[in-house]
């Protein structure tokens, strides 16, 4: 985040409090109420188990090149469990087209014995991939999925074989899934996420052989590989090859999981030129790189400058911000960041938030092994204890997973208006930066992230609630939050 200007209204507790919200075009979330105990109608479980199921005899396809290690296991029975969702579902859903497995299923390790797939050597192809050319699924188990297992657990190996497959099924549905040469990549890739989505509501109500997962935890670990397997910032979505950034690709798993397979195939052009977020790197983000010093005194008085213009129109006192650690007198607070009542002050732990502040170094994880994320995630950090007070100010409950699931609406409404659609590398303004979104997600998804958590630092179980409020935000401004939250 090189800088950003605000002006967004905030709608707290019982009504809007002042109006001056802005809707941005394209669905702002799956459809369906955003509540902290249920995900798209399941009940929230962090206590039952993720992964493959206990007992369970493994799956027998015919797969080139397997070794009948642990990867290619996984990825067998993986397939196996999509394969009987997509016979359920393609009849049920596509007006009773029977659904064909793919003609050619092949494993190989990248940094061993090359092979030629789909025309290609796999020679150093970290990878997973659907081939239309032979209707071929591959995967790399020799790099890939034990990193992704290794990351984010099992399920994220899933994850990724449901993307490839959601390809196949656009193959097979053709018209159907809107989907034809001409199909710039964006749209197929963003339905393959959807209906990966489709398939771990599948998973998550019990009913795969192989593998079983907890809405909670489980489910978040999914939305944290959307996350790995992002776009890097600054690709165009007209680029072919995109598939989205990390916001993009969380919203199109979201919409599969709570709407369905129809929903995916309805994904078109016109959506997703409304919809998707993933914009081309400008001269602006170039020279201006995108990350801004959190510790410099002119960086954080502009923060603190844009914070009190963006909730002014509450009439509410502005919380001050002081930044010699984040305790509140004698009680401990939410390190590294608290939002002190008694004197409406936000106390940060500057030490701490330059850790969040510093982005990863290159081929390195975001928010992974203790890496830092960046600036943007470290300034939404105390933008939600900024938000409490404003919250406070206006007499809304401030505990509470609706408190929490509030205060991730108002980060993203006061994200959407530090947008600026003219940017200028001189502006004395913060501006939003390429890439500065995927923060924001990677940031929600951590598991001791305050962006939706309340006064007590008490955060939303569900990742999967705390990016529809935040995007619920960010789509629909203040009266979105109001609608959802009030």
């Amino acid at each position: 985040m090189s800088g950003y200007k605000v002006a967004v209204a905030v709608a707290l507790a019982a009504a809007v409090v002042v109006g001056c919200g802005q809707k941005v075009p394209g669905e702002p979330r799956a459809a369906g109420a955003v509540n902290a105990g249920t995900v798209a109608g399941l009940p929230v479980d962090n206590n039952a188990p993720t992964g493959p199921r206990a007992g369970v005899e493994d799956a027998t396809l015919a797969v080139e090149n397997a070794d009948k290690g642990e990867m290619d296991r996984l990825a067998i029975n993986a397939l196996a469990d999509i394969y009987d969702y997509w016979t359920e579902r393609m009849p049920a859903d596509f007006g009773g087209q029977k659904f064909e497995p793919v003609k050619r299923l092949a494993s190989y390790d990248s940094g061993g014995k090359p092979v030629q797939l789909c025309g290609t050597s796999t020679a150093g192809l970290v990878n997973a991939f659907y081939c239309g050319a032979d209707d071929s699924v591959a995967w790399d188990r020799g790099k890939l999925l034990p990193m992704l297992n290794k990351q984010f657990g099992p399920m994220s190996v899933v994850a990724v074989l449901a993307h490839e497959m959601g390809h196949a099924v656009q193959f097979r549905l053709g018209e159907k899934s809107n989907i034809n040469q001409a199909t710039p990549t964006i749209v197929k890739e963003q339905q393959a996420d959807c209906y990966a989505g489709g398939f771990f509501r599948y998973v998550a109500e019990g009913k795969a052989k192989h593998f079983e997962m907890n809405t909670g935890s489980g489910l978040n670990q999914a939305l944290a590989t959307m996350f790995f397997i992002r776009d890097p910032a600054g690709l165009s979505a007209k680029e072919k090859g995109a598939h989205g950034l990390a916001f993009d690709r969380v919203f199109a798993f979201q919409a599969g999981f709570t709407e369905g397979p129809r929903r995916c195939a309805a994904m078109d052009v016109p959506e997703i030129e409304q919809r998707i977020e993933e914009k081309e790197r400008t001269e602006y983000d170039e020279r201006s790189s995108g990350e801004a010093d959190i510790t410099a005194e002119d960086i954080f008085g502009k923060f603190k400058d844009s914070l009190d213009e963006a909730f002014k129109g509450a009439g509410v006192q502005a919380p001050g911000i002081t930044r010699n650690g984040a305790k509140c007198g004698d009680a401990e607070g939410t390190p590294p960041v608290s939002y002190c009542p008694d004197s409406n002050t936000v106390a940060v732990d500057m030490g701490e938030m330059e850790k969040v502040a510093t982005p990863p170094k290159r081929g390195e994880e975001p928010g992974v092994d203790g890496n830092g994320i960046g600036d943007f995630a470290a300034f939404a950090e105390i933008a939600s204890r900024y938000v409490l007070g404003v919250q406070k100010g206006v007499g809304a409950e401030l505990e509470g997973e609706t408190a929490g699931l509030r205060t991730a609406c108002l980060v993203g409404a006061w994200t959407q208006f530090t947008v600026d659609k003219d940017p200028d590398v001189g502006s004395q303004k913060l501006q939003l930066a390429v890439g500065d979104l995927d923060e924001a997600v990677a940031e929600l998804l951590q598991d001791n992230s305050l962006i939706a958590a309340d006064i007590n630092g008490k955060q939303v179980p569900s990742g999967f609630a705390r990016v529809e409020a935040f995007r619920i935000g960010y789509h629909d401004g203040d009266a979105g939050c109001a609608r959802a939250f009030s």
